[in-house]
């Protein structure tokens, strides 16, 4: 679906952002607002982000969802060009499992399914680091992480995230002309987190739940960006992380300590991420550009 321009359009056309009020929605809707589009954001509670067109909705009524994706009174008309789907409890332990998985599962189906009968034809979804075995109480397979890494879910959250990957992977079967790209992001931080991440440092095991894994929000929205643009079609996934590790210490260091043992492919570099973001910078032309090394030379 290609939506009839209305006044305000960004030029790059028009996206529904599920979760655009939450802290990485918010970033995210900001960063796609900035590269010209147009933002109608779907939450349960209003957006705070200047510029966007507020909608406020339950995901886990199919109705709903399939409305906004039509029209909303007089604040747009003519569907919308693509979504990128934020919205849903975001980890394990917020709330009871039964709870995340009647949530989460029950929107993210909403949303595909309403973007297949709307017949918009690209999807952008927010999958997690956590489909790979966070937090690695077993050890991982291997480092660094891939995407071929078997999936090892640990909590309903993770389960369902890895459901959602398979949900993709059906509804693209089914409709040859859908694009659904999943972010297995890494734990979203802030340029306002830095001081507090920093500040955990000390301890290699602080960090280990997630192979000392995190990626800046700026970099995560990007992601989102490039995501968007891809020609790629059909369905992916890709780990998006920074391009380092959260620890002063060396990689080797941190397995030796944490993870004696596992097994190790390639070269690991000094500080390189062990989530890798190989797949993601070759298919997407991914690059990150913040670190928490770069806030402590700041200060």
């Amino acid at each position: 679906m290609t939506h009839a321009p209305d006044a305000g359009d960004g030029g790059q056309g028009r996206l529904l952002v599920t979760g655009a009020a939450g802290n990485f929605g918010s970033a995210c809707a900001r960063h796609l607002l900035e590269v010209g589009y147009d933002i109608v954001s779907l939450d349960s509670r209003p957006s705070h982000v200047e510029g966007v067109k507020n909608v406020t909705a339950d995901l886990t009524d199919l109705g709903q969802v399939l409305e906004a994706l039509t029209y909303i009174d007089w604040q747009y008309t003519g569907g919308v060009d693509a979504i990128v789907h934020l919205g849903a409890i975001p980890a394990p332990g917020i709330t009871t499992s039964g709870a995340t998985f009647d949530n989460n599962a029950r929107a993210t189906h909403n949303v595909f399914l309403a973007a297949k009968i709307k017949g918009v034809k690209r999807v952008v979804w927010a999958s997690s680091e956590t489909t790979v075995g966070i937090p690695f109480d077993v050890p991982p397979h291997q480092v660094p992480v891939t995407e071929a890494s078997p999936p090892m879910p640990q909590s309903t959250y993770a389960m369902v995230k890895v459901l959602e990957e398979e949900m993709a992977r059906h509804f693209c079967r089914w409709d040859a002309d859908l694009t659904m790209i999943g972010l297995r992001f890494s734990n979203i931080i802030h340029e306002s987190d830095y001081p507090e991440l920093i500040g955990a440092q000390g301890d290699p095991a602080e960090r280990r739940w997630n192979l000392w894994g995190y990626v800046d929000a700026r970099d995560a929205a990007q992601a989102v960006e490039l995501a968007l643009k891809t020609a790629r079609g059909g369905t992916d996934v890709y780990i998006i992380a920074a391009a380092d590790t959260v620890s002063p210490l060396t990689n080797h260091d941190l397995l030796r300590a944490e993870f004696p043992g596992v097994h190790v492919v390639g070269d690991i570099g000094t500080h390189t991420t062990l989530l890798s973001i190989d797949k993601a910078r070759k298919d997407l032309g991914y690059e990150p550009h913040f670190s928490w090394r770069d806030h402590v030379e700041r200060e």
